[in-house]
């Protein structure tokens, strides 16, 4: 008997959409303790914020947020669906809005991530990343606040 082995879907990114929001905040949940808000989403995308999704038919894996202004960028977040974390999706998508930011001329991206998502924060470095400060009591935590720290590389991307 030959077992086949089933090929993973494919995804696609394109632009975050008004349809999208109630997957997109679904997938803030699972993935995070205090995810954003539909409200927050509405906002980036009234803002003009680069959003962008990482999608096939019938879900969403990832989406991000990102704004660009005065040769500068601003990941505001970044979130893979729990089932599809360590799958590069997070790398992939967040490789494209670095390039989105190096087309409207930003010089530098910045970011902050909880100090205890390792996951993330292998990411970022494995891209270059350095730690430039530290937000102290930044985020909403289990119990209480936690820290930030900050995060900044040039651009372009080699």
């Amino acid at each position: 008997m030959v077992i086949q082995q089933s090929t993973p879907p494919q995804f696609f990114a394109r632009n975050m959409r008004n349809s999208d929001l109630d997957l997109v905040v679904q997938n803030e949940q699972l993935a995070y303790d205090h995810g954003w808000s539909k409200r927050i989403f509405i906002d980036c995308l009234r803002a003009g914020y680069q959003c962008w999704v990482l999608a096939n038919k019938q879900q969403i894996v990832s989406h991000g947020v990102m704004s660009v202004a005065i040769g500068e960028c601003h990941l505001l977040t970044l979130c893979v669906h729990p089932d599809y974390q360590r799958m590069g999706f997070g790398r992939k998508l967040f490789n494209l809005l670095l390039d989105r930011a190096e087309k409207l001329d930003a010089k530098q991206c910045f970011l902050e991530v909880r100090v205890g998502n390792e996951k993330a924060i292998s990411l970022y470095r494995s891209m270059g990343f350095v730690q430039i400060g530290e937000r102290k009591n930044y985020y909403p935590g289990k119990e209480g606040r936690e820290d930030a720290i900050i995060m900044s590389r040039d651009l372009p991307l080699p």
